[in-house]
């Protein structure tokens, strides 16, 4: 049994960690979210609280609905995804090899919810926290920036920070902060066919098949959201954390010409 007396969050000892755990519930404007979250994972940084939570998070998530799962599924991926442990550090994929396995399962199953259809902020970061189960290490961190239309990188060549906008204002780099306003900005194309395979095979949309009768929406977009979760697992556990795709992303487009 755990003893929360001896372990530690943001604030302290843990002792309230169980009590919030209990109270926490599926809608994500509960206030025990928000309490857990500045606890568990402030700012990124995780504790021995943290990891000890995963067990109580996995449960919860096993005992909901794949819809209202998102919360603790989330949580337990930034959890896993912190890299910052002034307590001491541990490996979750290790000494909490058990639940992250089964969270793999859970997120996939939340995944293929068609209630995720018309919500895709929550289906990047369920994405996220998929990744960060299976070890991809940049980008369970990092895929969320899809929400926000735009990455900020260093070209891995020249070291030159790039704004990567994809969206709304287009898509090419920039070294303007402001490309959204300034009308001079000198923008380049991204070159997605100088990507890595991996790279080039999350750029490229897979077709939908032929002769399969779509009656609502929330179908089609099921169907590919389970092929984007296959694409975006095969690139990204090949190269997520050693290539960087990313800076390729910043060399292929740098707006220095490196």
């Amino acid at each position: 049994m755990t003893d929360w007396s001896e372990l530690h969050h943001a604030y302290g000892t843990a002792e309230d960690v169980p009590g919030l755990l209990d109270a926490a519930r599926p809608a994500p404007q509960d206030p025990s979210w928000d309490e857990l979250w500045s606890r568990l994972c402030h700012q990124g940084t995780v504790y021995s609280a943290s990891y000890a939570a995963l067990p109580a998070l996995r449960d919860m998530a096993r005992h909901w609905s794949p819809w209202d799962r998102r919360m603790p599924l989330c949580l337990a991926g930034s959890i896993v995804a912190g890299k910052d442990q002034p307590y001491g550090v541990q490996d979750p994929q290790v000494t909490y090899a058990s639940e992250t396995s089964d969270l793999v399962g859970l997120t996939e199953e939340a995944l293929e919810d068609p209630g995720l259809g018309d919500t895709p902020t929550t289906y990047v970061h369920l994405l996220a926290a998929l990744l960060s189960f299976e070890g991809v290490d940049v980008w369970g961190k990092r895929l969320d920036g899809l929400n926000d239309e735009e990455y900020e990188v260093s070209c891995p060549t020249c070291s030159t920070e790039n704004f990567i906008a994809f969206g709304a204002y287009g898509f090419f780099s920039t070294l303007d902060g402001m490309y959204m306003k300034a009308t001079t900005a000198r923008k380049v194309p991204l070159q997605p066919h100088a990507l890595s395979p991996g790279g080039a095979r999350l750029k490229t949309p897979q077709p939908r098949p032929r002769g399969r009768p779509v009656r609502r929406r929330t179908q089609v977009d099921l169907r590919l959201r389970q092929r984007a979760v296959r694409r975006v697992r095969c690139g990204l556990r090949r190269r997520g954390g050693r290539r960087r795709l990313l800076g390729l992303m910043a060399a292929a487009a740098c707006n220095t010409a490196c």
